[in-house]
């Protein structure tokens, strides 16, 4: 893994936010093994959609992209591991504080529906954007894990900001550098400003939206996932949510969420 990265406070204005950041990030490079933590009991579409040019940011020392390898893993094991590493697009970076996974032969998985024109990026290979409206409004992001067919994601249920708060806060129509600009998995899309068109996008590769590396973790909340209660009662209430120890940045409900 790459050494943690350093920020810079960007504007006086969001420089309480960077600061909290910082000292998350702090605690988490006090160690150097990643918690891994198990509670086991394509046709894809060519679409048209905005690019964008990698940027350095001064408040963001840039990592290395992810490898498409890293994605291609049971959803179980990839979601703790994507606690603490970076999402960017353009000016904003967002680090990735909350996630739920989604398994093949999970009854809360759009995976169960097979193989339709919104769902065939969750068939890719892992490594992919599965990006889908949420009642018809939400924006919600999806990283796509395991093998090609398989058909799971790990959803991104909150973040940190680390770059672009203006943008972040003109995107969300909230002037706030609270938790709650960021808290929600439709919060996450609208602060990065992405649409469907991003579904199927590869988060490996430069420019447009990338999944970075960022530190290790010892020490993850877990929990039952959020808003399924149409799925079977062992998926309900499967520990497959996950969630950075400590971080105000988690949605709600907080009080299902413990230490393993």
């Amino acid at each position: 893994m790459n050494p943690t990265p350093q920020f810079k406070p960007v504007a006086s204005k969001s420089r309480k936010t960077v600061r909290s950041s910082q000292c998350l990030e702090g605690r988490r490079s006090q160690s150097s093994k990643a918690a891994t933590v198990r509670t086991r009991t394509k046709p894809s579409r060519k679409q048209t959609r905005p690019q964008s040019s990698p940027v350095s940011l001064p408040c963001f020392r840039n990592t290395t992209i992810l490898p498409p390898e890293f994605f291609q893993i049971d959803a179980l094991d990839l979601a703790p591991h994507l606690l603490g590493k970076f999402l960017r697009r353009d000016d904003v970076v967002l680090q990735i504080t909350e996630v739920e996974a989604y398994r093949p032969n999970d009854s809360a998985c759009h995976g169960r529906f097979g193989v339709t024109a919104r769902t065939a990026p969750v068939f890719g290979p892992g490594g992919h954007a599965y990006v889908y409206l949420c009642y018809g409004l939400h924006t919600m992001l999806n990283v796509v894990a395991d093998k090609e067919g398989a058909g799971a994601a790990v959803l991104i249920r909150a973040c940190a900001p680390v770059c672009g708060l203006e943008t972040i806060q003109e995107r969300r129509g909230q002037q706030t550098e609270k938790p709650i600009l960021l808290t929600g998995p439709g919060k996450v899309g609208q602060a990065l400003g992405i649409t469907t068109e991003w579904s199927n996008h590869p988060l490996y590769t430069p420019g447009g939206l990338e999944l970075l590396d960022g530190p290790e973790l010892d020490k993850i909340l877990i929990g039952p996932r959020v808003g399924i209660e149409y799925a079977l009662p062992e998926h309900v209430n499967a520990l497959w949510r996950f969630a950075i120890a400590g971080s105000p940045w988690i949605s709600a409900p907080k009080n299902t969420l413990r230490l393993p």
